[in-house]
């Protein structure tokens, strides 16, 4: 893939803006030992919008060059994974609940808000 890392995550930062998820952020934790090299979260509106996003990434990030490795489905919280990148789709009460943020910070710096 031609497209550097930063490229990529502003790619990925810039569809889920455009279909209006919510405060988006994402990790970078590339120096840490975690499964993936970045993670980006981000709020959804509801369940079908959580869907909806998951479509929205396939549609544009496939023609693009993205490989989707593995999609865990749901209304409530969808994670894909680009191998080196993990997007985790979720509605706000699950945000709220699993406070995964925290852990990553834990982790890795943030990169953006």
């Amino acid at each position: 893939m031609s497209k550097t890392m930063p490229q990529r995550i502003d790619r990925i930062v810039e569809e889920l803006d455009k279909k209006k998820a919510e405060d988006i952020q994402v990790f970078d934790l590339s120096d840490k030992e975690y499964l993936t090299n970045h993670a980006v979260i981000a709020t959804t509106l509801g369940d079908k919008h959580t869907l909806a996003l998951l479509e929205h990434l396939k549609e544009t990030l496939k023609p693009k060059g993205e490989i989707f490795v593995a999609v865990d489905e749901g209304e409530q919280w969808t994670v894909i994974d680009l191998g080196d990148i993990m997007i985790h789709l979720m509605v706000p009460s699950y945000r709220a609940k699993y406070n995964l943020e925290e852990f990553l910070e834990s982790l890795g710096k943030r990169e953006s808000e």
